[in-house]
């Protein structure tokens, strides 16, 4: 017939009718948006129908020559968004979907009108599903999956979907996550991780959703990284040849992708107990974060038996797919009926679709199907199921949360930020104190040798004042000798009488001079004592210091004038002496000065020398003090003392020749007890370091062993919460690890569970100490298997550590991830560890190390110990993986 040769022409019959399959093209639903503090609340679910979209195929290969003198069994009318299905020349059935795609329609069409609006709206925090569901052989896999190797228009909707997510992201706020699943034979299997076959379902029994704990979840950067990963999956895919397809996929795929996003919140978006309770933390609001979950299912096609040729496991393959098609019809029917009972538990296909058909996801269905006549039965049923599919109301929720781990993350870098800012000022706040008492001491030196000059001065001046008071007075009463030779007897007595009253005054001066002297030093004790002060009360003593000069200054003063009116006096009862004496003196008299000598030189006030008020280095005060003495300072009860005699033997300890004789002095004894005994933190904090200092040595390691030093070094690690304390007792055990004969003894003693223990702190420092320590451990181990005395698995492996390794590989600290990527390549050269690294995700790191990291040995090494492993090869192979 003549009309039989138009492709998609419109077939016009007289008495055309409209099947009762026509129905009306719903509005979009216009979904609001909830704010975080309805979250919870049942009002934030909105209505949105399941949209479906029907995409022909165009004719292949077979169908132009087997079809040629057919017309396609399908009419499109795209500008009506209407399809017609031919039942015969004059009669066909019309059906309305919400998009028709002709077979000319581009993949970015497709997108954009089916899949676009779901990504939109799981990266506004919704769930999405977008499915294809036809005939095998329409194109499905075509739609969804195709990468575009060749073709980059020819991207299918996965690649596109995840090109739009991660346009709309932030790197750093925001992550991606996905996984790629396939149902075959109602088996759930990885298709990133094929050895696991047989991942279970969990449902919620409070909220019902599904989820899939054992599937392998991998994050996302970058577009190329994804299109790998697709490439990865496609290979483990079960595809087969049949009639109807050269690659007929005969499992379901589901490729899951989990979007978290930061947003910024409006005041008046949160509740005012967190406004609240936020201004109390400086306006530190929690971040909201958006989580959406896009699925995209490329369902296997049903077909018919007789026409695919299906046979053997083929026909077991085609029954297990028509039934899982089946169960998700029956479903879809159930919905679309407002049936009770949605028998969603008949096939897991059904359970894992549970949110998209019926739930709380935004779905898009696109159903394919081919032109062909020959296949107008099947067509028919894909038109149906989308027509069901329409009727499907979803109850679309947002998912928002607070992000308190994010603000857990931000708060913990500020208080980081903090105490390095309080370190500095406290730095410079000590460096000022010491500043000022070095001054205040130069400043009091300085006063020291002005005033000693002016007090030497003073009696230079006093003595020749004297001498020459002396030698004019006793000339004088040589000529009144002479002169009153006959009436000098009556005056003696008042003479010697006035002069006895002068030596008594010059006596009162002398013990005047003398309690000077003795102010002066008392002064001098005060210097001193505040040299040796502590900087505390250090400022005190500075700001007193101008008050006791200027006491001395008045005293000074006072007794100058003092010494003038003595002068003065003296002078007075030298001229009346001349005047009444007549006649020599007897006795003692012959010389009235006789006794004065308080004008001697005052040798006790020569100036200190200025090496006094400097510290004796350490290794002196050691040799005058003896170490012996200094030991046994670490039992005073004074804990001022104990703190000042651990400083001491920690900073002797430092230097390599004073360790073996604080050794056999007793001295690491002394520590370890300071350890046992004592809860001060500043005394474990210096005696940890102490013996870290002595582990250095191996003749020592074994001592500190001998003597329970590990049980205490875990005992204290265990109990000290300082950075600085765990980083010293982190640093002795890291020591400890580096002597072969240990290893048994400090794993049995706890040493490497303390040391894991330690990694609580999160203080660079000590993870560096820690990873250190790790290091030094695998590589004795490591050593010890290559020499053959010891076999079976890693102390390490054993006791946990493989976990914090394998995260901390790549630390964005350089030294920790030094350490850390040591301890991987010497961990991984016994072979007996190489399946543990590999279920640990260790093997990944390996492949990271041989590639990436800065240092060419340990690049080298880890290239060597994965080529020289057979299972790292193996397992290398598996996943083509080349180094």
């Amino acid at each position: 017939m003549a009309t039989g040769g138009y492709r998609n022409g419109v077939h016009k019959a007289p008495n055309l009718r409209t099947s009762s399959s026509f129905k009306s093209k719903l509005p979009p639903s216009n979904v609001r948006r909830s704010t975080p503090a309805s979250l919870a609340a049942a009002a934030d679910s909105v209505s949105g129908r399941v949209r479906v979209a029907v995409r022909l195929r165009p004719r292949n290969a077979e169908e132009l020559v087997a079809d040629a003198d057919f017309a396609d069994c399908v009419e499109l009318q795209p500008e009506l968004k209407r399809l017609k299905l031919r039942k015969n020349n004059w009669d066909s059935d019309t059906y309305e979907f919400d998009e028709v795609l002709t077979e000319f329609a581009s993949q970015k069409r497709v997108y954009e009108v089916v899949a676009k609006p779901v990504v939109e709206s799981v990266l506004d925090g919704y769930n999405g599903t977008v499915m294809a569901y036809g005939q095998t052989g329409t194109g499905k896999t075509y739609t969804l999956g195709r990468l575009g190797d060749e073709d980059t228009s020819a991207r299918g909707i996965m690649v596109r979907s995840m090109e739009d997510i991660l346009a709309n992201i932030s790197p750093e706020t925001d992550s991606i996550s996905v996984s790629y699943l396939q149902l075959y034979m109602e088996t759930i299997q990885d298709l990133l991780n094929p050895a696991n076959d047989n991942i279970s379902i969990v449902e919620d029994q409070k909220t019902g959703d599904v989820s899939l704990p054992g599937a392998t979840v991998l994050e996302i950067r970058d577009q190329q990284s994804f299109v790998e990963l697709l490439r990865l999956g496609e290979a483990h895919r079960i595809a087969a040849n049949t009639k109807l397809n050269t690659e007929s996929s005969r499992s379901h795929a589901l490729l899951m992708v989990h979007v978290k996003r930061s947003v910024s919140g409006r005041d008046d978006e949160y509740p005012l107990e967190t406004q609240n309770r936020s201004n109390l933390v400086g306006n530190l609001r929690p971040p909201m974060l958006r989580k959406g979950k896009l699925i995209v299912v490329d369902l296997a096609g049903s077909e018919r038996i007789h026409k695919s040729g299906s046979e053997g496991h083929m026909l077991e393959e085609a029954k297990s797919i028509n039934l899982s098609l089946s169960a998700l019809g029956k479903c879809i029917n159930a919905l679309a009926e407002n049936s009770s009972h949605v028998p969603v538990r008949d096939s897991k296909l059904t359970r894992l679709l549970k949110d998209s058909f019926g739930g709380t996801s935004r779905t898009s269905l696109i159903v394919t199907i081919g032109p062909s006549p020959r296949h107008r039965a099947e067509t028919a049923s894909t038109i149906l199921f989308g027509q069901r599919a329409m009727k499907v109301e979803n109850m679309l929720k947002i998912k928002e949360e607070f992000d308190y781990k994010s603000l857990s993350k931000r708060l913990e870098i500020e208080i980081d930020k903090l105490i390095a800012e309080n370190e500095r000022q406290q730095k410079v706040y000590e460096n000022e104190i010491e500043r000022i008492r070095l001054e205040a001491q130069k400043r009091v030196a300085e006063a020291e040798r002005n005033y000693v000059e002016v007090l030497e001065e003073e009696k230079m001046k006093c003595q020749m004042d004297y001498m020459e008071s002396i030698k004019k007075l006793e000339e004088k009463w040589t000529v009144n000798q002479q002169k009153h030779a006959i009436n000098g007897e009556v005056h003696t007595r008042a003479v010697n009488e006035e002069v006895a009253e002068l030596k008594t005054m010059l006596q009162n001066e002398t013990r005047l001079r003398k309690a000077a002297e003795e102010e002066i030093q008392n002064l001098k004790a005060q210097l001193l004592k505040f040299s040796k002060m502590e900087l505390a009360g250090g400022s005190t003593d500075c700001l007193s210091l101008p008050e006791v000069l200027e006491e001395e200054s008045r005293q000074k003063k006072k007794l100058e004038e003092e010494v003038r009116v003595l002068r003065s006096q003296l002078a007075q009862l030298s001229i009346e002496a001349n005047q009444a004496r007549s006649y020599p003196d007897n006795g003692n008299s012959g010389n009235p000065l006789l006794g004065l000598d308080c004008f001697t030189p005052l040798n006790h006030l020569r100036s200190r020398d200025g090496s006094n008020g400097e510290r004796a280095s350490i290794t002196n005060l050691h040799e005058q003090v003896g170490l012996q003495k200094i030991l046994s300072l670490l039992e005073s009860e004074d804990a001022n003392v104990r703190i000042h005699a651990v400083k001491v033997v920690a900073n002797l300890a430092a230097e390599e020749a004073n360790q073996e004789k604080i050794v056999e002095a007793g001295g690491l004894t002394s520590l370890l007890m300071l350890l046992r005994r004592y809860e001060d933190e500043t005394i474990r904090r210096i005696a940890a370091g102490a013996i870290a200092n002595l582990a250095m040595n191996e003749s020592n390691q074994e001592l500190i062993m001998a003597q329970g030093g590990i049980c205490l070094l875990a005992m204290t690690a265990a109990d000290a919460e300082d950075p600085q304390t765990l980083r010293m007792v982190a640093g002795a055990i890291a020591n400890l690890c580096g002597n072969d004969k240990l290893q048994t003894r400090l794993r049995s003693e706890g040493g490497i569970k303390a040391l894991l223990g330690m990694v609580r702190c999160r203080h660079p420092d000590v993870l560096s100490q820690v990873a250190r320590g790790i290091a030094n451990f695998a590589k004795c181990e490591s050593r010890a298997s290559t020499q053959g005395s010891r076999e079976g698995r890693s102390l390490l492996i054993e006791d946990g550590a493989l976990p914090w390794i394998v995260q901390n590989a790549n630390n964005e600290a350089s030294l920790i991830r030094r350490h850390v990527e040591l301890a991987l390549c010497h961990l991984a050269q016994h072979e007996v560890n190489a399946k543990d690294m590999i279920s640990g995700g260790a093997l990944w790191e390996l492949v990271r190390i041989s590639r990436d990291c800065s240092r060419e040995d340990i690049r080298a090494l880890a290239r060597r110990t994965l080529t020289s492993s057979s299972t790292f090869q193996a397992e290398m192979r598996r996943l083509r993986i080349e180094v």
